[in-house]
């Protein structure tokens, strides 16, 4: 089991946080398994509520964990958004923020989690879905978070940022080997 923290941009603070961890489980022929653990003053940010898991575009602009996965061989990679409502969203990308076709054929499965300090979100992604079929290269990914607010700010959370902005599509914010 792979875990790591994840560390807000410089420019996006968000005091209500107080640790934002991300743990991968990986089984071989089976789903991988992504747990985000948020800690902190919970009341000061906002959760979206349930909803029909579905997908569903612009989830990065309120409370939403994100994964990006790549093969190290090729600019291509997707994207996965996992919002606590239980919406997400799959991306596929043949270069930097070029968008390519693509619909996923298992949706992810979500399952939220939570305490008065803590919120945990459990994504669970079929292997068969990242179609990187050559093991000949590793895979790269970045993993991040968006964290909104209680006044609507949003914080942006990654293993590494690495532009003076927060941009999770930079490739060399793909960190964490698989």
């Amino acid at each position: 089991m792979l875990k790591k923290n994840l560390h807000c941009h410089i420019d996006t603070p968000c005091p209500a946080v107080h640790s934002l961890q991300f743990e991968l489980e990986r089984c071989p022929g089976g789903p991988i398994k992504l747990c985000y653990r948020l800690t902190g003053d919970l009341t000061k940010i906002l959760i979206p509520e349930p909803k029909p898991a579905i997908a569903t575009d612009g989830l990065w602009q309120h409370t939403c964990f994100e994964l990006f996965v790549a093969r190290t061989d090729t600019p291509a990679y997707y994207e996965f958004n996992f919002s606590p409502s239980g919406q997400w969203a799959a991306y596929a990308f043949s270069g930097y923020r070029t968008r390519m076709p693509w619909t996923i054929s298992r949706p992810p499965i979500i399952e939220l989690t939570q305490t008065r300090n803590e919120s945990m979100l459990t994504a669970r992604i079929a292997d068969a879905e990242l179609l990187f079929e050559s093991n000949e290269h590793a895979l790269q990914l970045g993993v991040s978070a968006v964290i909104e607010s209680v006044g609507g700010a949003l914080s942006y959370w990654a293993l590494h940022h690495p532009s003076e902005r927060p941009d999770f599509h930079e490739r060399t914010g793909f960190v964490c080997p698989l």
